[in-house]
């Protein structure tokens, strides 16, 4: 199902490490080395995405070191609540959604977290609710890793409680009589006692609802598990398809998932992972991708590239193309979504430098080029029902946050893809999600 001609597109934005997506934004020119731990950096970023009505802003999370220091920065924010609570402070419409893994935390912990979030930030908070799967992350809160089931079933009881504290202080508790000597109506702040197979509270809660109620649910996670606990719980969620097939297929199971759980499909929104390298040119865009490659193993990726279209590349072909024979036999690899779009970049004559440089093996699509260029790609998904909108994922933050905001989006907004303006003040109003506090009513 395609979205209505009247419906716009969503945008997020991911904001990681304080560097850019990539794993030599760190060094590139214009860039502090020390924006890791720079909330100023951290908040400018964030008021460049509000300046562009860019409805929120994302900070994933695994909390472990995954990378090897001596080349790379780390993937994630020094702690998603500290930056988010920075950004809050410094902006007064954009959305702020971080992870909290319902494997690592306890429901307590994060309902008073990201209900704190949410109050300070005037109704902004979102939370992504999703297991951990790294066993390095279980192993820093000294746990063993669970099988897959029952991470999942621990995570429809952590959301439930985590709803349920939230809803613990009733909206009308915080009477604040200071004549009367009342500062809050206590028959309305109640414990909750729940307690499931995995995770339990006793709860009140104490703190009360904010401009939005209480936080949005995100999920990110995949498979039939994953897709239960968006269908069930989640507004937003975050998805990784390579092709316009991919995303439809994922965004139309997933709005028929919401439905049979008693929700409306237009509910949950679906944001398709994107990474724009924008610059003047096709062969600009590239160039500042080559530099950004100086910091991860080429010749791994060469020989990867070629794993994905059935040759046995070689780091010395780096910088000549395919030639006519490899051409006549070269192969998508049928396991590998991102194969077939690999060969046709390949197939247009550029060498292999530039064929990864187009960024072919990366996690999400890239678009290396001019703002049209990214307009198009976006332009296209989105009116093919691939996706509700676009988690960005900007290869340098420095210029490439501006970049995005001061020529795509107009360029969006034109094509009346995007809106001018936000609409209401609360993450909640952004994704026209329906009023909520406490658990879904709707839900056993």
């Amino acid at each position: 199902m395609s979205p209505s001609p009247d419906t716009q597109m969503l945008l997020a934005l991911q904001v990681a490490n304080g560097y850019g997506s990539q794993p030599g934004a760190w060094r590139m020119p214009g860039v502090d080395p020390s924006s890791y731990v720079d909330m100023d950096v951290l908040v400018r970023y964030a008021q460049a995405a509000e300046r562009g009505k860019i409805q929120l802003i994302f900070l994933a999370d695994t909390p472990v070191l995954d990378v090897d220091l001596e080349r790379e920065a780390p993937h994630h924010a020094i702690d998603p609540l500290v930056v988010l609570t920075s950004m809050a402070r410094g902006t007064q419409r954009i959305g702020l959604v971080a992870t909290s893994s319902t494997t690592l935390n306890e429901p307590f912990t994060i309902a008073r977290q990201f209900k704190a979030l949410d109050v300070a930030s005037h109704g902004r908070a979102g939370w992504n609710a999703v297991p951990t799967s790294h066993p390095a992350a279980a192993a820093n809160y000294g746990i063993t890793l669970p099988p897959r089931g029952q991470k999942y079933e621990r995570a429809h009881e952590v959301i439930q409680v985590v709803q349920g504290l939230w809803g613990s202080w009733g909206v009308d508790a915080w009477i604040r009589d200071v004549e009367g000597k009342r500062f809050a109506d206590m028959s309305q702040i109640q414990p909750v006692n729940l307690r499931g197979r995995y995770v339990s509270a006793a709860g009140p809660l104490p703190i009360p609802p904010s401009e939005q109620g209480q936080p949005v649910i995100f999920q990110a996670g995949g498979g039939t598990q994953g897709m239960e606990v968006a269908a069930r719980y989640a507004t937003g969620v975050y998805a990784n398809p390579f092709t316009i097939e991919e995303g439809r297929a994922q965004r139309n199971a997933l709005r028929s998932a919401a439905e049979r759980v008693g929700r409306d499909p237009d509910e949950v929104k679906l944001f398709a992972g994107f990474m724009p390298s924008i610059a003047g040119s096709r062969r600009a865009a590239l160039d500042r991708r080559q530099k950004l490659d100086e910091s991860v193993d080429l010749d791994q990726r060469v020989r990867y590239l070629g794993s994905m279209i059935g040759l046995a590349l070689s780091p010395a072909q780096l910088d000549e193309p395919l030639t006519p024979q490899q051409q006549a036999e070269a192969r998508p690899n049928p396991g590998d979504a991102r194969a077939r779009h690999a060969l046709e970049v390949a197939r247009e004559g550029w060498t292999l430098r530039d064929v990864l440089a187009h960024g072919v093996i990366d996690y999400h699509p890239v678009v290396p080029g001019p703002a049209a260029d990214v307009a198009d790609h976006m332009q296209e998904w989105f009116e093919a029902g691939a996706c509700d909108g676009f988690s960005l994922a900007i290869d340098v933050y420095v210029d490439g946050i501006d970049a995005f905001v001061d020529q795509v989006v107009p360029l969006l907004q034109e094509r009346g893809l995007f809106h001018s303006d936000y609409e209401g003040t609360t993450l909640r109003s952004h994704l026209g999600a329906p009023a909520q506090y406490g658990p879904d009513p709707r839900l056993s």
